[in-house]
Order: C-alpha cells, then sequence, then structure tokens
C-alpha cells in the first residue's frame, strides 16, 4: 500500500544515487518508488531508461573501446524504452521536471545511438521555456539541473556534428546565464561535475576553434564567457580531483582548456583589444588593464602548473613542442607587458621587476622540461638583460651560441634538421641583439667581446647571407667584409633581407664601439672605415626596406666624429624629412605613444651639433627646439606639472592628478630623459657662444629646473664641507622669470651682454704685458683662462669647444683677432678664425694654396689622421712665417678639393649617398632590446651622476662669466653629491661582493665614483686657473688624476702648468712663508703669499725682491752671532756621502773646538750634466734646469699618453698641448704635424663633444 512518507524518502534516495551514479542501487529504489509514489511513472522510467543507457555505454566501451553501433542486441533494448518514454512525456502533466527530464533522457537515447537528428529533435527545443521556471534555483532537484546541463551539452554537440558551429555555441551562450550558478553553488556531485564538465570544455573548445578561425571576434564582449565559467567551475572544485588528466573517457585535457583560454586571452593582449567585461568579476578600483593582466597572470599560473606537473623530461631524441609553444606564448606576452605601451601602474603589484622574475621562473622550469632547448636559453638572454643582470645574461647567450654552433654542425654534417634548433634568421637577430647590448651598456671589455662577436657574424653572413659587393673589400689587414666572386660556405638559407641589414648594422656598430675603445692608436683609422662601410652596407638599397633609424644615428655619429660632416648632416636631414614607413598597428603597443617622435631626439641633437660644427648656430639652435616641438604641445611631452615638480590643482586628490598631470616624460626611461638634458645643455652652450657667457648664467638655472620634472627630487647629501653651506644663489644678472623649457632660449643678438674675446695666449699664468693686452674692449668680464701667444699674429689660434672637463668647454668664449675685428663691428660672431674657415674671398684663396702635410709619424707612432692622404680637405689658412719655425706645408702635394658645404663626395671615398636608400625611413624596430628595468639603486646612482654634469655645467657658466663665488658654490654643491655617492658606493660594496667598486663604471652607467671625483677636482682646477691661482689649480689637477689617471681635462690643464714651469713663465713659489720678522719690510708689501702658493699680484719682480730681503736679514744674524761654543752645528760645507779628506777634517774639527765657524762653501764648477751650482732656497728665483725638463717630459708623456687613448684621440686640446711640448722639446717637425692635425680636428668640432648624443654611443634604443 502507497506510503506517501515512505515515497518522498525513497524519491531522495533515488535522486543521491542517480547524481552520486550508483546505478547498482536505482533498479531497487525504482522498485520501491513505483509501491510508494505510483504518480511519478514519468521519472521512475526514466531512471531506468537511464540507468541502461549507462550500463550500455559501460559494456560496449569496455568491449570494443567506440560508441555502439545499431543493430546489438542491446540496442533493442533502449529501442523499447522510446516508445515508452514518448508515451510518459505525452501523459505527464503534473510534474515538470519529471517531464523535462524524460525528454532529455529521450534525447540521450538517441544522441548514445547516433541519431544525431533525431536526438536534436527530442531535446528540449528552447532552454527558457521548457526549463521550469523558479524564482530560487535550489528548489530544484540536483538531477533536474544535471539534465539541463545533458540537454544543452546534447543539443550543441548535435549542431556541432552536423557543422552547425555558431548555432552550437548559441546553444551554449542562451543557457549559460542560467546555469552559470549550477556547479558554483554548493559542492557538486558526481554527475554534476561531469556533465558540467562536458559542458563547459565542449563551449571553451567551440569557441576557441571560432576565434582562430574568425567566425567570433574578440571583440564580443562575452568572448571569454565560457573560460570565465571554466574558471568558476575549477575554483568552485577545491578540493575535488581536478588537478590534471581528463575530465572524462575520450574527452581533451584538462589542461588544454587552460591552453585555449591561454591562447584568447594572450591575442586580446597582444591586439591590444578592449577588455571584455562579458561574465567578468566586477572590480571598479582597478583599470581595464589591470583586469587583464591579473586575469592573465592566474591562467598562466594555473596552466603552466598543469604542465610542467604532467610532463616529463624527455630523451635526447624527444621533443617538448607544447613546452616550447607555451614558453613563446609567454614570451610574446612578456614583450608587451614590459614595454613602453603599457605602464607600471596596469602591471600590477611589483611593476615590471615582478614580471620578469616571473618570466624568469617560468623559463627555468621549462628549460627542466626539455633538454636542450635553444629557444629556452635565448629567452633566458632577453629577461636577464630586461632586469638587469648582464652577468646571467650573457652568460645564457654564450650557453645559447655555443649550442647553436654544434647544432648547426650537425645538421651540417648528418643532413638531418633539428626542430629545436632556432632557425638562421632567429640566431642572426639574437648575435645583433646580444652586441647591441654590450655596446651600449658595457665597457672596454664589453666592447671587445661584441668585436669578437661581430668577426663570427661576418663568417655566418657568408654562409647564410647573399653575396656582398664587391665595393666592401678591405686590403688593410682587417677581416675582408665579402671579396669578389666569392661564394657562401653553406647552403644558403631563406634569411629575410631586414635580418642581413641587421646584422651588417650589427658588425658596424661593433667595430665603432671598439676604435674608440681600443689602444691600438695606429689601427684606430682602419676600424672605423670597416664600420663606416658595414653600416652603409646595412643602409644598402638592396634588402628592400625601409631603413632603420638606429643604422642612420650610427652612420651620422661616427661621420660627424671623422668630420665628415656634409654626408652625414645630409643623412641625418633625409632621415628626419623622410615619408614614414607604412607603420604597423601594433608598434605603439611594443614602443609606446609618440614612438616615432621619441625615437628621433637624439637624431635631432645630432643635427644640432653638427651645424654647429659649420658654424650655422640659428640653424643649431633651431635643430634643439625641433626635437622638443616635433611633440606638438609642451604638455605632451611635460605634463600638466609645474617644471618645480609642484602640482597646478592642489584641489583633487593624488590619484587624479597624477593622472591627469602625468606627461611622456614620466613614461620614459632615464636614457631619454637624458637625451632632453643634452639638448637643453646644447642649447646653453650655444646661446653661449652667440651672446656671451652673461647670458648663458641667466638661462642656466633652467637646468636645474628641468632636471627634477625629469629625474624628480634628489636627496641633498649631509655633509659638512669647506664650501659655502648655502644654496647657490642666482647672479645679480640672472632673469628674474623662468622661461619655458620649449622656448628659445635665444635673445636679440644686440644685447649688450656680448661677449667680446680676449687675445689668446699660451701660458697659463699672465704677465704684465699680456693682461695688458687681454684687456677687454666690452664692460663684459674677463672670464677665461687665456694663452700667450709666442708667434706673430698669424699664428693659428686653436679654439676649442668640447667637454672632457675643461679646457674645450673654457675656450667657448676665446676668439681670433679676425673674429674680435667682426664683432666690433657689430657683425656676427664666430670662434677663431683657424678653427673654422674664414668668410672672406682671401681666406678661402689661402686654403686653396696651401698643400698636404707630410704623413704625420712621430717617435715611430703614427698620429691618427683618418682622411685619405690622396683626398684630404684643406679648410683652414697657412700658418705663414713664424717665429718658432713652423710653416705650411708646400704647395704641389694636394689635390684642391671644393669646399664641403657644396661638394660632400669630395670629403672621402665614403662621402657620398651612393647605394644608401633613405626614400622610406623606419624610425623605429622591432624591439631588439628589452625594456631594461634597473634597479633603484642603479638609478639613483645615474641621476646623481646626471646631476654633478648639470653643476658642473653651470659651474662653467658662472666661471666664464666671471663669477667665481657662484662657480665655487656650484663646484661644492656637485662635490657634495659625488661624496654622498660615494659613501653609498662603499656600503653596498661592504654589503654585496657583487656590487660595482668605486673604481668600476658598472654596467649602464657612464661613469665611476672616481671618475666624477675627477670631473669636480678638474673643474676646481680650472676656476683656480680663472682666479690666477696656478699652484691651487695644479694641486686640483693632481688630485683629479690619482682619482682618474686618464682625466683628458686634467691632464691637458697639468701639461700646460708643467710646460709653463718648463718654460718659466710660471715661477716656483718662495722658499720662506710669510713671517712677523719681515712684515714690516716696504719690499715686501707689494706681495701676497698664501700658504705657499702665490697668488695673482706675485710677479718676477716680488719674488725678487723677497729673495734679497731674506738674504740681506740672513747675513745680518750671521755677521752678529759671536762665537760660542754651545752654537748649534751648522750645515755641511760640501755634498754629503762622498767623504772628507782627513787634512781637511782634522782643519774643521780644531776651527770647531776653538770655537770657529767653519769657511763658506766655495762654489764648485759647473758640471756638463748637472748645471751651475744651485743656489741656497732662499735665494732662488727659479727651478733647477733639471726639474723643468722633468716638468715638461712629465706633460710630454701625460699627453703623447692621452692622445693614443679613445678619449683623446680627437680632443684638439690634447693635440695643441702635445705641439707646444714639442715646441719646448725643439722639434718643431713634430710640432707642425701636431698643430696640422688640431687644425683638422678643429675644422669639424661642435659646441659639444659628439659623445653627449644618444647616452654617449653609437647604439640607439
Amino acid at each position: 500500500m502507497p506510503d506517501a512518507v515512505k515515497g518522498a524518502h525513497y524519491l531522495q534516495l533515488l535522486d543521491d544515487a542517480r547524481c552520486e551514479e550508483n546505478w547498482d542501487a536505482v533498479p531497487e529504489l525504482v522498485r520501491k518508488v513505483r509501491k510508494h509514489a505510483p504518480e511519478r511513472s514519468c521519472l521512475t522510467l526514466t531512471a531506468e531508461t537511464e540507468c541502461l543507457v549507462t550500463r550500455f555505454g559501460l559494456k560496449t566501451a569496455a568491449a570494443a573501446d567506440r560508441p555502439p553501433t545499431a543493430g546489438s542486441g542491446v540496442d533493442a533494448e533502449l529501442l523499447q524504452q522510446i516508445p515508452k518514454l514518448l508515451g510518459a512525456i505525452e501523459t505527464e502533466q503534473r510534474f515538470p521536471e519529471d517531464r523535462f527530464q524524460a525528454k532529455v533522457c529521450l534525447g540521450w537515447v538517441h544522441w548514445i545511438l547516433k541519431d544525431y537528428s533525431v536526438a536534436l529533435s527530442r531535446l528540449p527545443k528552447n532552454f527558457d521555456l521548457e526549463y521550469p521556471l523558479y524564482e530560487n534555483l535550489d528548489e530544484l532537484s540536483e538531477w533536474t539541473k544535471v539534465s539541463a546541463l545533458k540537454s544543452t551539452y546534447l543539443k550543441a554537440n548535435c549542431l556541432a556534428r552536423n557543422g552547425q558551429r555558431e548555432e552550437a555555441l548559441e546553444a551554449f551562450e542562451s543557457a549559460l546565464p542560467s546555469l552559470s550558478s549550477v556547479w558554483t553553488t554548493k559542492p557538486a556531485r558526481q554527475q554534476l561535475r561531469y556533465w558540467a564538465e562536458l559542458f563547459l570544455t565542449e563551449y571553451c573548445m567551440l569557441m576557441s576553434q571560432a576565434i582562430q578561425e574568425g567566425t567570433k571576434s574578440l571583440s564580443d564582449a562575452n568572448c571569454l564567457a565560457s573560460f570565465r565559467a571554466w574558471a568558476k567551475y575549477w575554483a568552485g572544485a577545491k578540493g575535488q580531483p581536478l588537478a590534471g588528466g581528463y575530465g572524462f573517457r575520450g574527452s581533451v585535457p584538462r589542461r588544454q582548456v587552460w591552453s585555449e583560454y591561454y591562447y584568447v586571452v594572450s591575442e586580446i593582449l597582444q591586439q591590444d583589444l578592449p577588455f571584455p567585461t562579458g561574465y567578468a568579476p566586477v572590480n571598479n578600483e582597478s583599470s581595464a588593464r589591470n583586469q587583464l593582466r591579473t586575469e592573465l597572470k592566474k591562467i598562466e599560473t594555473i596552466y603552466q602548473g598543469l604542465l610542467f606537473m604532467e610532463t616529463r623530461f624527455p630523451k635526447a631524441e624527444e621533443e617538448r613542442v607544447e613546452v616550447e609553444e607555451f614558453v613563446e606564448r609567454v614570451m610574446r606576452n612578456w614583450a608587451i607587458l614590459n614595454g613602453r605601451g603599457w605602464r607600471e601602474q596596469d602591471l600590477g603589484a611589483g611593476g615590471r621587476e615582478s614580471l620578469s622574475h616571473g618570466v624568469l621562473d617560468t623559463l627555468y622550469g621549462a628549460a627542466s622540461k626539455t633538454f636542450h632547448s635553444t629557444a629556452i636559453l635565448r629567452h633566458l638572454f632577453t629577461v636577464h638583460l630586461a632586469v638587469a643582470e648582464f652577468d646571467l645574461a650573457f652568460k645564457s647567450f654564450e650557453s645559447y651560441f655555443d649550442l647553436v654552433k654544434r647544432g648547426k654542425e650537425r645538421v651540417e654534417k648528418t643532413g638531418h634538421p633539428e626542430p629545436s634548433l632556432d632557425d638562421d634568421a632567429t640566431m642572426l637577430e639574437t648575435i645583433c641583439a646580444c652586441i647591441a647590448a654590450l655596446c651600449r651598456y658595457g665597457g672596454r671589455e664589453a666592447a671587445e667581446k661584441a668585436r669578437a662577436l661581430a668577426l663570427e657574424l661576418e663568417d655566418w653572413i657568408e654562409k647564410v647571407g647573399p653575396p656582398a659587393d664587391s665595393h666592401l673589400i678591405v686590403n688593410d689587414g682587417m677581416s675582408p667584409v665579402r671579396e669578389e666572386g666569392t661564394s657562401p660556405l653553406g647552403v644558403q638559407s631563406k634569411v629575410p633581407p631586414k635580418i642581413i641589414a641587421l646584422s651588417w648594422q650589427s658588425v658596424g656598430l661593433a667595430h665603432a664601439q671598439w676604435a674608440r675603445m681600443t689602444f691600438e692608436s695606429e689601427s684606430r683609422t682602419q676600424i672605423q672605415e670597416k664600420a663606416i662601410q658595414c653600416l652603409r652596407k646595412s643602409l644598402s638599397a638592396e634588402f628592400g626596406h625601409a631603413v632603420d633609424i638606429r643604422g642612420i644615428f650610427a652612420l651620422g655619429v661616427l661621420l660627424a666624429e671623422q668630420r665628415k660632416l656634409p654626408v652625414a648632416i645630409e643623412i641625418v636631414k633625409t632621415a628626419l624629412l623622410a615619408d614614414k614607413a607604412a607603420e604597423e598597428p601594433d608598434r605603439e603597443l611594443y614602443n609606446g605613444p609618440y614612438w616615432r617622435e621619441r625615437s628621433l631626439i637624439p637624431l635631432w641633437h645630432l643635427l644640432a651639433l653638427m651645424l654647429s660644427a659649420r658654424q650655422e648656430y640659428l640653424m643649431a639652435a633651431r635643430a634643439c627646439e625641433g626635437a622638443i616641438e616635433q611633440f606638438k604641445d609642451p604638455y605632451v611631452l611635460f605634463g600638466g606639472r609645474n617644471l618645480n615638480g609642484h602640482y597646478k590643482s592642489e584641489h583633487l586628490n593624488e590619484a587624479e592628478k597624477a593622472a591627469a598631470d602625468a606627461g611622456l616624460v614620466d613614461e620614459m626611461d632615464d636614457y631619454e630623459r637624458e637625451s632632453i638634458l643634452e639638448i637643453k645643455m646644447t642649447q646653453l652652450a650655444i646661446l653661449e657662444l652667440v651672446e656671451g657667457p652673461a647670458v648663458a648664467v641667466n638661462a642656466s638655472s633652467e637646468l636645474l629646473t628641468l632636471y627634477p620634472r625629469l629625474f624628480g627630487e634628489v636627496e641633498q647629501p649631509k655633509l659638512e664641507l669647506t664650501a659655502p653651506k648655502t644654496a647657490m644663489e642666482p647672479p645679480k644678472t640672472s632673469a628674474s622669470t623662468l622661461r619655458s623649457i620649449t622656448g628659445s632660449v635665444f635673445r636679440s643678438r644686440s644685447r649688450s651682454g656680448t661677449a667680446t674675446p680676449g687675445h689668446p695666449r699660451q701660458s697659463v699664468v699672465n704677465n704684465d704685458e699680456s693682461r695688458l693686452e687681454s684687456i677687454p674692449s666690452s664692460p663684459r668680464p674677463q672670464t677665461t683662462q687665456t694663452v700667450q701667444s709666442t708667434a706673430t699674429t698669424t699664428a693659428p689660434a686653436i679654439h676649442v669647444t668640447n667637454e672632457h672637463g675643461d679646457p674645450r668647454s673654457s675656450r667657448r668664449s676665446k676668439k681670433s683677432n679676425s673674429i674680435k675685428r667682426r664683432s666690433e663691428s657689430g657683425g656676427p660672431q664666430k670662434r677663431a678664425s683657424l678653427r673654422k674657415r674664414d668668410s672672406s674671398g682671401s681666406g678661402r684663396k689661402r686654403a686653396m694654396s696651401s698643400g698636404a702635410h707630410p704623413p704625420t709619424v712621430v717617435d715611430g707612432d703614427q698620429f691618427f689622421t683618418p682622411f685619405d692622404e690622396v683626398n684630404l680637405p684643406l679648410y683652414f689658412t697657412s700658418f705663414g712665417s713664424k717665429a718658432s719655425g713652423v710653416s705650411g706645408p708646400g704647395p704641389g702635394t694636394l689635390q684642391h678639393t671644393e669646399s664641403y658645404t657644396s661638394n660632400a663626395s669630395s670629403r672621402s671615398r665614403n662621402g657620398d649617398l651612393s647605394g644608401i636608400d633613405l626614400g622610406e625611413v623606419e624610425s623605429s624596430f622591432a624591439s631588439l632590446l628589452p625594456f631594461i628595468q634597473f634597479s633603484q639603486d642603479h638609478n639613483k646612482r645615474r641621476r646623481r651622476a646626471i646631476l654633478v654634469k648639470v653643476w658642473l655645467v653651470i659651474a662653467g657658466f658662472y666661471r666664464r662669466a666671471g663669477l667665481f663665488e657662484n662657480a665655487q658654490k656650484a663646484c661644492a654643491e656637485a662635490q657634495k653629491i659625488v661624496q654622498a655617492l660615494e659613501t653609498d658606493i662603499s656600503n653596498s660594496t661592504a654589503e654585496s661582493v657583487s656590487a660595482p667598486s668605486r673604481q668600476e663604471v658598472g654596467w649602464g652607467q657612464s661613469k665611476s665614483v672616481d671618475e666624477l671625483l675627477a670631473d669636480v677636482r678638474a673643474e676646481k682646477g680650472y676656476l683656480s686657473l680663472a682666479r690666477d691661482q696656478p699652484y691651487q689649480a695644479r694641486a686640483n689637477f693632481e688630485t683629479a688624476l690619482t682619482h682618474f689617471p686618464d682625466h683628458p681635462a686634467a691632464i691637458v690643464g697639468l701639461s700646460n702648468i708643467l710646460m709653463d714651469i718648463h718654460s718659466e713663465k710660471l715661477l716656483p713659489p718662495p722658499a720662506v712663508p710669510g713671517l712677523d720678522l719681515l712684515a714690516g719690510d716696504p719690499a715686501l708689501n707689494s706681495s701676497r703669499i698664501e700658504g705657499g702658493r702665490s697668488n695673482s699680484t706675485s710677479t718676477w719682480n716680488t719674488n725678487t725682491a723677497i729673495a734679497a730681503t731674506i738674504d740681506s736679514r740672513m747675513d745680518l744674524v750671521i755677521r752678529d752671532r759671536k762665537p760660542d761654543s754651545r752654537c748649534p752645528p751648522t750645515l755641511p760645507s760640501e755634498p754629503l756621502g762622498l767623504g772628507t779628506s782627513k787634512a781637511n777634517k782634522h782643519k774643521v774639527e780644531e776651527d770647531r773646538a776653538n770655537g770657529k765657524s767653519p769657511p763658506p762653501m766655495s762654489p764648485s764648477p759647473i758640471s756638463p750634466l748637472l748645471g751651475p751650482q744651485l743656489p741656497p732656497p732662499y735665494k732662488a728665483v727659479s727651478l733647477p734646469l733639471v726639474d723643468r725638463l722633468a716638468a715638461r717630459d712629465r706633460a710630454y708623456m701625460l699627453l703623447s699618453s692621452l692622445t693614443k687613448l679613445g678619449s683623446g684621440w680627437n680632443y684638439s686640446e690634447a693635440w695643441f698641448a702635445l705641439a707646444r711640448a714639442y715646441e719646448e722639446s725643439d722639434q718643431l717637425e713634430k710640432a707642425k704635424d701636431a698643430l696640422w692635425w688640431c687644425v683638422e680636428l678643429e675644422d669639424g668640432m661642435g659646441v659639444r663633444e659628439w659623445s653627449c648624443v644618444g647616452a654617449g654611443g653609437y647604439v640607439l634604443q
């Protein structure tokens, strides 16, 4: 007899048994439900059929491992159930859940019998209508939920099998809103998880296929709905056995679903599409990019864990394709996230550093699942480079390159390709990246490694690249680029022409960098010529692609250093004015906003320096402004902040202000910011040259305004110094207001502050006659260290404007007599007449009639003369007759060449644009080097070094303007920063062994701490010279050389002082300091002695009076002294250590016993080797000859070594000083050669050194 209570109980047990897959208990429970709940006949029939279908599926699978086929004996049982289910569905009206379950079961029967079209017709038509509508879905039985999942899955599967993929996706999409909470409300049981995973797996795989084939758009807000539902299902199943493997028999692995999910999200990232918001967790606190990054990281972590857990380490012959594909996808995503298109705040906590270290963990994990994967080693090199771990990066590259070379040899030997081996194009590009990193961030050792790599790269180009042209043959002992007629050593592979061009460019960069670092001065010319040839080859039209702006920059700098200005200017101008290449849509994603304009900033700067070298100062100034004006609006570059670092709108909250006021400079790295600061320095240098130091001083405060906007505020060190503790006050001539950074720093040329040059001279000290001659004709104070002329008015007045310390910058305000006359007459000011060409016709005629100087060979060493002797141009006037005997070269030894302003091809054999296609210029390139994230300590050290340079530049402006106190304060500020930096380096060295010492430059740094200290001391030395304190200057120069022995400015300054000592233009300080005993002597009132060093009023007559007075007073003391046995012993009367004859010794002892003083020492005869007898120190008015010769020889040694270094081969001030050393040694021919070379250097010198462009190197990144 039916029992309602028992019926309800058995119904619940039946539902539980079906959900738990306890099919063995289902028949008995069906019997009891029929007994106690006969009204549920539709439900019992459905459960009975489901049990039969399940058993049928298991038996057929075990027997044949395939789906059952119609016509078998078991099929008959299922076929008998079909009419019963149809009848039950028709009669069931009371229980809608039972009717819905029966419909799904009927469709399942047809599906398992592979009758998909009938199954599709039997399944519920519309899910929303067929599914029982309840306000609370929890009221539904769990099996009803399982039936809903089963119905949607079977319907979509049938549609997909019939080729109706879009309709299948629509079926999933229509059911997802109602079913999305089924697997997340509470822990699901066996059958619910089973059908939920079938549902989601089929949905995700269909969506992935549709996206890959383009039938579904990633721009759709719901394109990630299926994958996010899968992620929720995965998260809701924590604690369940979902670690990996297969969800059900015959399905795809679970990690495959995560792989497809990762692929789709990666495509959204790489195509820079809007973030899909469909079924995404609500998050109003983070940006869309931050949410995308978070979701991508979550997927990557799960998929990586499953992949590495289920993958074994392979045998040598096995490949792990899925692991390497995953690594490639990770690296493509990392290239975007680490690029300039994504901001630091978009990456979440940790930023780029956390991102890159996470990728490193992935790469090392992947390396443990692969065998000698070259791709993983290549990526390790790239990512270690991105986190500034240079040692590990280059170790990874060495391992990579070794594996690639051995793999290529195996393939060439056996003929069997290796799939895991990088192809030739990838290998060449990786070598190019390594060379670029070595040249940009390393020092001399890195340059040597880069050159060795370049030689190997040439060999690989020979093997895989097209034959090179015959014009690249080099017969100078260097390795040839390619000989005409040679064929590749191996079978040529399909390497894109762009990669071949990039390879030639890298070879040229390596040779150019090595030419700057090598100690072999005689081979520097050949190395630079090789670099020029390779760079020209990379720009050749034969490669058929847009010209790389990096190759143009490197070639332009190299040509500028070679003084081939017309060609360099033409190349740079053409690149700046060329049509834009066809922009790739994702270029901004990798390189950031305004990437083209940002990449052209160093080119604008280079153009300005080259124009200034041709005395086109106004055009050079416009080029400096053009680098900033290309951004159209200054707010684009600098944002809405004031230049003092404060915000304009204080009523907004901090986050809104930061977002609104940020500019491009906030997203730039320190190298880009430094380029902007260097342009400002060049502007001020041009301003100083055109309008005088006083005007430059007014504008120098812009540097201190610009620096904190670029780099932020710098902690002021708390150090006790002898310098004034107060901050440097602006000079009285400073402008009352600061002008905009983007505004011009140039004022009217008729200002009263225009400087008038003084008379040049060779000595670092003044005498009365030269002081009268050097009085300026304008109110502007005399500010520069000048040089006394020992030649006639036609002698060359070499004028330098480079910046090694300060001879180059200190001579900016000097002008020759001809320029002085022009300035007095109101014409535009130019620098020295021999520094630049005379614009008059007579000057042109003199230059045309001059011949070539003989080969510059001195002491068996070759001077660096990069011009070809046949085509050597002359852009200077003849020396004429000089007292020293140095004369211009004789006529007839050189054919005339036209001015380089009209004919660039006469400059050299490389002085034309033949073979270079600049029709279309690619202003940037696929990132060869990653965006490198240096540590905070590294950035702090580099920024302090930049600030030191800023203060020293300002000190130079003040010094040349005659504001010595302000210059001293600026030097003191620089010294404080360097000392604080020295303290930090000492602390970091004590904490870490790998930290660079104060003598080491370190990766990515421009100067070591010792070199910065030398810079400060050198500037102090030139400040002392400006104050006419040569011995104080000498002490500063000596101190600078103890810190950095090869400091160019200190060497030149010290050498000039030493040569002044040799020529006796600089007299020794008095041996006896000022005493109270001598204070009232009228002979000493006109002199002033400070600490043993003579000041500006010390003259030769004063020193003589001092010596005479001291001599007379000492005679009075000796004459008035009475004989006394207590008299102290007197000085020896003969040289020490030479012994005394017995007779003389006995006589001296008798005299001492009788209280007599020994007789005065008689002068010894003049020695031909040692010279005359040395006078007593208090009588000396000059140094001994031996000391003066030692001073001259030391100056020669220092200068000779400097001019052989990469920092001094083109340092004209050093060559000028060396010529004086030769002249002091009566080696006039050598002096003549050095002067001619100095004139050639000065003829192509800009207002600043070339190394201030592009962070001091040839690599533009």
